[in-house]
């Protein structure tokens, strides 16, 4: 796990091989190529903000490599991340259909690309092809369906190492296939901080510290840097079931 892997650039949306596994990518081939001639396509460095939080919609984003986090402020300041976004999913969708500010502020927690659409030229691909009305239903959906469970963790969650075991368990559904893991470990890349994992979680930065720290003592957990190893995958289950 020394070395970095290479950044690909995903220049032509027809020969993605990709495609048929996103979300929003797998189209016909007819509005592959229009939306091909639509898009600019952008690599974007760690912590670049594609979209603001109350700025009107000027288009959507088409993530195609990397991951971003939706977040949400309120007056005095205080954040709370929505979800992380994976590739395929489009960014700025709410806002640009129903022409309203844009909801959350998306922010590249990697170096990502995406493909950026102005809103006239989306909302006339949509008009002009059935077939993109049904992938903008499956990606508000997904988008509805990941703001219930947060809300549910945070809202019925009755405390916060509760909490911070579910989001563990939840990276745990994509692990990463490594040499160096032990044997019934589960490793995992984690590049949040631990600031961000209190603004997913709805708490302090030192509280997660705290938390985290006492998974580390009990044996249920190991880190090193982005690298984090469930070491007792069973305690953290029942740590949300109790």
């Amino acid at each position: 796990m020394g070395t970095k892997a290479a950044f690909h650039i995903i220049e032509n949306c027809l020969t993605c091989k990709l495609r048929g596994e996103r979300m929003f990518c797998n189209l016909p081939p007819n509005a592959l190529k229009k939306l091909q001639e639509m898009k600019a396509t952008s690599v974007y460095p760690k912590g670049t903000m594609l979209c603001l939080e109350g700025q009107p919609p000027r288009g959507i984003f088409v993530l195609c490599t990397g991951r971003a986090k939706l977040s949400t402020s309120s007056a005095e300041g205080k954040s709370i991340i929505l979800r992380i976004a994976e590739p395929g999913e489009v960014l700025g969708l709410t806002a640009v259909v129903s022409n309203a500010p844009y909801e959350a502020t998306v922010e590249t927690l990697e170096p990502s690309q995406a493909n950026f659409i102005l809103q006239r030229d989306f909302l006339r691909f949509m008009e002009e092809n059935a077939e993109i009305g049904l992938k903008v239903a499956h990606q508000l959906t997904h988008n509805c369906h990941c703001a219930y469970n947060e809300i549910r963790s945070i809202g019925l969650s009755n405390s916060v190492p509760e909490k911070i075991a579910k989001l563990i368990l939840s990276w745990a559904e994509q692990p990463l296939m490594i040499a160096n893991r032990r044997a019934g470990e589960i490793a995992i890349r984690v590049t949040l901080t631990q600031e961000e994992i209190a603004q997913f979680v709805g708490t302090s930065r030192e509280t997660v510290s705290r938390t985290l720290s006492d998974f580390k003592r009990k044996g249920w957990l190991r880190a090193k840097g982005a690298i984090w190893w469930i070491t007792n995958k069973a305690e953290l289950e029942r740590l949300v079931t109790t």
